[in-house]
């Protein structure tokens, strides 16, 4: 088996894939990273090497500079890069910030997943996924992908578009004051002390089901006394009264995804990966099990430190029961939706649980409520247009402006006019979209 590993945020995963891949799945494998860096090159293939030598089930694994090297026979693609995220960022939101004065232009649209934000971040995705999936064509036809790359629903739905089976994993629902954890707090629990259910689109999920683990008591009736008093918030207990649903995760997630709103406020400086702080620790750590290896005291010490801070997504594990044809069950992926949520259309790209028997889906057959699944199934339409948009259609690129529910209430001309603006803007990389014959 060969594992391809692609994009800036696969070191900071690292640790807890090879945990995966070695010590969960016992699978030897020849992995590959995708490193450009020659110091970096060194730090991670010393570091992996650490980590196989202690599994002592064999495999390889390199950091190399060569796509062509990581991509060739593939059976499994781990995408998890962008695009100059942060700066890109910063310079969309200068571009909306507006004028002078008390003007604050389309500042609310400054964001990293919905709106014009969400709609610019997209393309720009494109312009990486589109070759690299040209690469993979001919390089890895067969291999399957899982994709952590922002915005995930439509990454995700970029890959399948471009013929290969696709899965995401978007950011966990389980950490932050409306989180899981959050939740299960507020009701006296502890995160481990009960089941739990999510459902919705990637980035935009609600909480389906709540439970006590030890009496299987379904605890709903008080997550929604605890949205409907406005203890999860203000945004929580509005959303609770128009939807009939309780969100879950971060707040400034969701809301990315809707009109704008008073009492929300997108980052200023959203996370783009690793923290430079996180990045030095991250750095120590490896150099440390790579110098002692994981047999030492110290290495073992810096493994866990390295285990602690990794994300929770799980892709290497995803990867592995598909390949494998294996059991799995996993609280949040994101694919095609067929019949896991009956009231959206088979076509979306949502997120919910994924259960596989011997490596098939087993339907979820989930229902959510009438006007939550009005909204989302707008939400998914533009999310992919957009992802059709980054594809190098300019059709579906003008038909997001008229459909994006996060649009709605601006002039629609008017933020064409300004997506036209920051398309140029961007024209070093966006050049589909730039060309002097494109079509008026």
């Amino acid at each position: 088996m060969k594992l391809a590993l692609i994009g800036q945020q696969i070191a900071s995963l690292l640790p807890s894939m090879l945990t995966d891949l070695l010590q969960v799945g016992h699978q030897a494998a020849d992995t590959v990273i995708e490193e450009k860096n020659s110091a970096m090159q060194e730090l991670l293939q010393g570091y992996g090497e650490a980590c196989l030598k202690k599994a002592g089930i064999g495999g390889s694994i390199r950091a190399v500079s060569s796509r062509e090297e990581v991509l060739r026979g593939a059976d499994l693609v781990i995408y998890a890069g962008d695009l100059m995220a942060s700066s890109r960022f910063q310079q969309d939101r200068e571009a909306l910030s507006g004028g002078e004065g008390d003007d604050e232009g389309l500042l609310n649209q400054a964001r990293v997943n919905g709106g014009i934000g969400g709609l610019l971040h997209t393309l720009r995705q494109g312009a990486v996924i589109l070759p690299l999936a040209e690469q993979m064509r001919s390089l890895c036809p067969h291999a399957v992908v899982i994709s952590l790359g922002d915005p995930v629903g439509r990454t995700t739905e970029m890959f399948r578009a471009m013929g290969f089976a696709a899965y995401g994993l978007a950011r966990s629902v389980l950490r932050g004051p409306t989180g899981v954890d959050g939740i299960a707090g507020k009701l006296g629990k502890k995160l481990e002390e009960v089941d739990w259910t999510s459902a919705g689109l990637p980035g935009f999920s609600f909480l389906t089901a709540l439970s006590d683990h030890a009496s299987g008591i379904s605890l709903m009736n008080e997550v929604y006394a605890l949205a409907g008093d406005g203890n999860l918030g203000r945004l929580i207990q509005r959303w609770y009264r128009e939807y009939q649903a309780v969100g879950v995760g971060r707040v400034t997630d969701l809301a990315e995804f809707m009109a704008a709103q008073d009492d929300f406020i997108p980052d200023e400086r959203p996370d783009f990966g690793e923290s430079v702080e996180h990045r030095k620790d991250r750095i120590l750590h490896m150099n440390k099990v790579r110098e002692k290896g994981l047999v030492d005291p110290e290495g073992m010490i810096s493994q866990l430190m390295l285990l602690s801070k990794t994300p929770p997504q799980r892709p290497v594990r995803l990867g592995l029961a598909l390949l494998r044809h294996e059991d799995l069950v996993m609280p949040e992926v994101t694919r095609t939706n067929g019949r896991n949520i009956l009231s959206l259309s088979p076509t979306a790209l949502v997120s919910c649980p994924l259960v596989l028997e011997k490596g098939l889906e087993i339907p979820g057959n989930m229902t959510l409520p009438a006007p939550l699944s009005d909204l989302m199934g707008d939400i998914a339409y533009a999310s992919h247009l957009a992802a059709t948009a980054a594809l190098s259609d300019r059709s579906a690129l003008r038909e997001y402006v008229e459909a994006d529910p996060a649009l709605e209430g601006l002039d629609r001309l008017y933020v064409q006019e300004v997506v036209d603006a920051m398309l140029r803007m961007h024209s070093d990389i966006l050049t589909q979209f730039t060309s002097d014959d494109e079509e008026e």
